[in-house]
């Protein structure tokens, strides 16, 4: 019968460190976290930048929160549409001859 040492002596160190689940969280950041902190720092930034991007495109909303601001957004599309659509039956009626002539 194989004995405790002998059974140890096959085992890899690698096979008797801690389970992942074991290892301490701030060990864990070590590993490569600060990567994905710079991610995350990075995407907020661009969804800063883009969110004052939109204020300035958006009249009258320098001073809104952002959930306002997507509502606001949204209604001033569907503003445009309809003045593209406006537009669009004045070209056309302009556009075909008239039988008075």
């Amino acid at each position: 019968m194989a004995t405790a040492n002998s059974l140890l002596s096959l085992l890899d160190d690698s096979v008797i460190a801690a389970p992942s689940w074991r290892i301490r969280s701030s060990q864990r950041r070590r590993g490569g976290s600060a990567a994905v902190v710079m991610m995350r720092r990075r995407q907020r930034s661009d969804v800063r930048r883009k969110v004052r991007t939109l204020k300035k495109l958006i009249p009258n909303c320098e001073s809104m929160g952002v959930e306002g601001l997507f509502k606001e957004t949204a209604e001033y599309i569907a503003a445009l549409q309809r003045r593209v659509k406006v537009m669009q039956t004045v070209v056309d009626a302009l556009a075909t001859p008239s039988d008075d002539e």
